[in-house]
């Protein structure tokens, strides 16, 4: 499969479905408490990541990396879920905007909100804060794993993001994962639509097998 075939796939799926794949499969990935700062906002990309640490004498910078992000890459930044400061605003919204940059994922704050929604750049994030990074935290390596919440990304990784929150997608086990995201999808549609043609909701669900679904491979039914 290749990236623009799980790009394109990926762009037709929800992070719910997702998740239902990964707990299919007894992998993590989903991501709990980031969200989007509009529901209409998705994200589909593979991760360029960023890493911060607490500022010493030596200083340091926040966002001089931008123009390292590929067209199309999510920017993946872990602050440690830090609240008291952020570590992206309306100026690196405005860049990764005119660059083509699919969105911005942060285990932290972002704050010059207005210029997201002005634009519709995606950001996903923690929380929203006026109060600056510089001085406090730095930019201390970029292309190394990160972690967004107890979620591990690394370089390349595959995210989605929704109106639900992030999905965090190992770059070897995608085509698994979304093929397994299909078929769960699949079985749900059809669920729907025999329960809005007046079909028993609960028989319905019993001869699809809807309980068994996202169920672990190995677990007992």
């Amino acid at each position: 499969m290749t990236d623009d075939d799980i790009r394109a796939l990926l762009a037709t799926m929800t992070t719910a479905g997702v998740s239902d794949a990964l707990d299919r499969l007894g992998r993590g990935g989903a991501v709990p408490g980031l969200v989007p700062f509009d529901p209409t906002f998705r994200i589909v990309g593979r991760a360029f990541t960023g890493r911060y640490e607490p500022v010493d004498e030596a200083g340091g910078t926040v966002g001089d990396f931008i123009d390292d992000v590929p067209e199309g890459d999510v920017v993946v930044l872990d602050n440690q879920g830090r609240l008291d400061c952020t570590v992206w605003g309306d100026i690196l919204t405005s860049v990764a905007g005119r660059r083509g940059m699919a969105g911005t994922v942060i285990d932290g704050v972002c704050r010059d909100v207005a210029a997201s929604l002005r634009i519709g750049y995606p950001v996903f994030t923690r929380g929203r804060s006026m109060r600056t990074g510089k001085d406090r935290v730095r930019l201390a390596a970029t292309g190394v794993p990160v972690m967004l919440g107890d979620v591990r990304v690394e370089p390349g990784d595959w995210l989605l993001g929704d109106a639900d929150g992030v999905v965090v997608i190992a770059a070897a086990q995608a085509a698994e994962v979304l093929e397994t995201a299909a078929a769960i999808e699949a079985a749900e549609a059809r669920i729907r639509d025999r329960a809005a043609a007046g079909e028993r909701l609960d028989e319905v669900r019993a001869d699809i097998g809807y309980h068994a679904l996202q169920a672990s491979a190995g677990a007992p039914r």
